[in-house]
């Protein structure tokens, strides 16, 4: 049985007997009115309904468990058909007087993560998948369904590297911006990328006007390399000249991530080279406190600490913003909540979850491995 999410409108199959008004009619039951039975949807014929149901599935997610922080924060755990776990992350922000001004919905894309950034907790058990086009929407649609609202922004900086997953994601995209789906402009859509380089060119030719924000937190090939294994492939050099012809082509900034680890890159000196490089890019950045990882030895800086930084970079010239923390108390940062899960359904003692990593929560280097671009 084929995934109806996973096809775009013109490539819904209605048997060559219908006439094409039949597509805008049940992309309005999914994508408007969240009905995701064809038995439900009235205004087509009882064997159209029956047709499309012996062929086609339109749901597919499953909760598994709904989490909600004291800040509003709200984080989903999705089991997918093949038993498979994922998340995401709905993160309401709130003016001075306490009114809603956005509703971003994070995004994953992949089950797991073959890229091993060694603070992050969506790659500790591995890479198992990419999701598919239509288990990428779903999330958004699927998150609206259950808070009975509208989401504003999506950021696909779930469990995941996007570019890993190019052309699920670009049509993804295309059914969650477009007017006859889920009607979220693409300007309020970022795409989050540890830095695969060649993917960042590409991603400058396509035609949506979507933005990109450049996962970085380091300032030298040699601390991005420890921490982040992709940089061994595409070093800083080749990432920078990709962002910048991102940017000539496209004609619009791009943002740079920085996490603050406390003693690893949060020095002075750390910030000269970050205020040099988003200088030459005209990149803005956002710095963002470290969530710690229950089994990793990261840490975030205390709030002077993340201020002097912040204010480093300010008397550079550079737009700079720090992110609020988000989450905290309910496995906020990405993957937690997966692997809390995973380890409390197989019943294995949390430390298990070591294996494989040492004092500093750091893959062995025989584990090692840079994922291969299919």
């Amino acid at each position: 049985m084929k995934f109806f999410l996973d096809l775009l409108p013109s490539e819904w199959d209605f048997f060559d007997s219908e006439p094409e008004y039949r597509r805008k009619q049940v992309a309005e039951w999914i994508f408007k009115k969240r009905v995701f039975s064809f038995s439900l949807m009235t205004n087509l014929s009882l064997d159209l309904r029956k047709k499309l149901a012996e062929n086609y599935q339109v749901k597919t997610l499953e909760l598994i468990h709904e989490k909600q922080s004291i800040d509003g924060t709200k984080k989903f755990l999705w089991q997918l058909c093949d038993g498979h776990a994922i998340e995401t992350v709905l993160i309401p922000a709130t003016d001075s007087r306490g009114s809603s001004e956005r509703l971003t919905l994070c995004v994953s894309t992949q089950v797991g993560c073959a890229l091993g950034c060694h603070f992050c907790a969506s790659g500790l058990l591995g890479f198992k998948r990419n999701l598919s086009c239509g288990e990428i929407v779903e999330q958004v649609l699927l998150s609206e369904s259950i808070v009975k609202q509208r989401v504003s922004h999506i950021v696909f900086m779930g469990m995941g590297e996007p570019l890993l997953n190019y052309d699920q994601l670009i049509k993804s995209i295309r059914l969650i911006s477009s007017s006859w789906g889920i009607g979220i402009s693409p300007r309020k859509i970022t795409i989050s990328t540890s830095g695969i380089a060649p993917r960042i060119r590409k991603l400058a030719l396509e035609t949506l006007p979507f933005r990109l924000a450049v996962s970085l937190h380091a300032t030298t090939d040699e601390l991005r390399s420890k921490i982040m294994p992709i940089n061994s492939k595409y070093p800083l050099s080749e990432l920078i000249k990709s962002c910048e012809e991102f940017c000539s082509r496209r004609k619009q900034k791009i943002t740079l991530e920085y996490i603050l680890i406390s003693g690893l890159n949060d020095r002075r000196e750390d910030a000269e080279r970050l205020a040099r490089i988003a200088t030459s890019l005209r990149a803005k950045v956002n710095l963002i406190p470290y969530n710690p990882i229950e089994r990793l030895a990261w840490k975030s800086p205390d709030q002077k600490e993340q201020l002097s930084f912040f204010r480093w970079l300010k008397n550079k010239a550079v737009q700079v913003s720090i992110r609020k923390e988000r989450g905290r108390d309910i496995d906020g940062a990405c993957g937690q909540l997966r692997l809390r899960y995973l380890f409390e359904r197989s019943k294995e003692p949390k430390g298990m979850l070591g294996e494989g990593l040492n004092s500093v929560g750091k893959p062995k280097e025989s584990e090692e491995k840079e994922p291969s671009l299919r």
